[in-house]
């Protein structure tokens, strides 16, 4: 089951993830991802994994498909919080932050919700430099 999440931050998509999850729940996530890509220059990812037990082949390959789809455009994301207290992401997650930067991955455990949420809401700092770059260049 995937359930979206109200985030304190518009460029934020935040979910909740447990059970079994199928290609329409997580086309869903997608949809959501993208109106956010639209509307923001940058967007983050809070998700909380709670009991995740399976995905449906086919939402296997839509987020796999998805995924590869992005990799042209990782520089719309930001940030990316795991929530969980499930060890086996933790690899997962070690692997994310060095093949996806500029994308940030963390993983938090349970009991650190608030503070997921709060470093998934944070902007990136633009230095003054990269602002005149900007200008020049628009």
């Amino acid at each position: 089951m995937l359930e979206l999440l109200t985030a304190p931050a518009a460029h934020v998509v935040a979910l909740r993830v447990s059970g079994r999850l199928d290609a329409h729940e997580l086309q869903t996530a997608i949809d959501a991802i993208e109106a956010a890509k639209q509307a923001h220059p940058r967007v983050s990812l809070y998700g909380e994994i709670d009991a995740l037990r399976w995905m449906s082949a086919s939402a296997l390959l839509r987020d796999l498909g998805y995924g590869l789809t992005q990799l042209g455009q990782l520089s719309h994301f930001h940030r990316a919080a795991a929530v969980t207290d499930q060890r086996w992401l933790r690899p997962l997650v070690a692997v994310e932050n060095h093949l996806f930067k500029p994308l940030e991955v963390r993983l938090f455990a349970n009991a650190r919700k608030a503070e997921a949420m709060a470093w998934a809401c944070e902007l990136p700092v633009i230095h003054a430099a990269d602002m005149s770059d900007r200008r020049r260049a628009g």
